[in-house]
């Protein structure tokens, strides 16, 4: 699928590029071996092993598919920053097939999921839907060499200290058992059924089906384990809705609902969302819910208007942010929302 990278790549958004200058120079096989050195020792001075140094660093390979794409990247050479309308999107990864195969998966994997529910407090259904939107349910994981990628986009320096960390992260990760062949996944880095940076799994990854190892790439109780693992250290809020559909009133003051404040993080994303009222106050201006059931009147929430005025807007909880937090995209995050309740009707 299209937004197999995405995970990797909101790391990416939150990541000072490097000057234009270095963006434009030529990169070349030769001089990616002449640069190796200086990441190699990098690795030993992180603690790597020297046997998994010696066994990677004598075939690393570089990469230009690898710069290529990244430099197709908003903040590299080229590619357009313009907001397209969510509902295409929409249409492109709320699917039918989606769908069914989320509510394959629910039933499947029920009696796991209900006790990762209750060890991590996650809502089952936001599991299944991040793992469906990220891999399309693990077919489609990506087939790029993770440290070939990684040591090409680190030797390209647009991001050099966050593409050094996440090589030096992979070369842990051998340290701890995983295989050089399972290093496998998108140009950006990212890997197995969550899509997770090498970071992420030293950091995150769980054992979901007791075997002692956490195999995001081919245990599905592991991957889900470590999705939840992942949104409960990001700050999920057991039985609270992501947020909801809702109509808004024609007149409504948008200019008095103006978020005034920068976002640390993504700036972008958030500006497109308003300031937090209550559900009782949003209540109290007209909003209406599209469909059965509100959160508490005490709950918080912004809202956001992907398709404009007069369009489908939703109200946003603090769960949607850490939706967010697994991808900076207000489009990812709100078709990861409602892919979750087609699966969970």
């Amino acid at each position: 699928m299209r937004h197999i990278m995405l995970a990797a790549l909101a790391f990416l958004a939150a990541a000072p590029a490097a000057p234009a200058a270095a963006q434009a120079q030529s990169y070349t096989s030769e001089g990616f071996q002449a640069w190796l050195p200086e990441l190699r020792a990098q690795a030993f001075a992180a603690g790597v092993s020297r046997q998994t140094i010696q066994s990677v660093f004598g075939a690393l390979e570089f990469s230009a598919r690898t710069i290529e794409l990244d430099q197709a990247q908003p903040g590299g050479t080229s590619g357009n920053t313009a907001t397209p309308p969510f509902a295409p999107y929409r249409a492109q990864h709320v699917t039918p097939a989606l769908i069914a195969g989320g509510q394959r998966h629910y039933a499947a994997n029920r009696a796991r999921l209900q006790e990762i529910a209750r060890r991590y407090g996650v809502s089952p259904s936001i599991l299944i839907a991040i793992w469906g939107h990220e891999t399309s349910y693990g077919a489609v994981t990506g087939n790029f060499d993770l440290l070939n990628s990684l040591a090409t986009l680190a030797y390209e320096g647009r991001r050099r200290q966050l593409f050094t960390d996440e090589f030096i992260a992979a070369l842990k990760m051998m340290d701890r058992g995983v295989t050089r062949t399972r290093l496998r996944g998108s140009w950006a880095g990212a890997t197995g059924y969550p899509q997770f940076l090498p970071s992420v799994w030293l950091r995150l990854a769980v054992d979901g089906d007791g075997d002692g190892f956490a195999d995001i790439w081919r245990s599905e109780p592991d991957a889900l384990a470590s999705i939840a693992n992942y949104f409960a250290n990001a700050g999920w809020r057991a039985g609270v809705p992501w947020g909801l559909a809702v109509s808004v009133p024609q007149g409504l003051d948008r200019s008095a609902l103006r978020n005034r404040l920068t976002a640390p993080r993504c700036p972008r994303v958030h500006a497109r969302h308003s300031r937090w009222l209550t559900i009782g106050e949003w209540r109290r201006l007209g909003l209406a819910p599209l469909a059965a059931g509100w959160p508490r009147d005490t709950e918080m929430a912004s809202l956001i208007e992907p398709d404009g005025p007069g369009r489908t807007a939703y109200l946003l909880t603090s769960n949607y942010r850490v939706i967010l937090d697994y991808n900076c995209s207000n489009f990812y995050a709100l078709s990861v929302g409602l892919l979750a309740d087609a699966i969970a009707r």
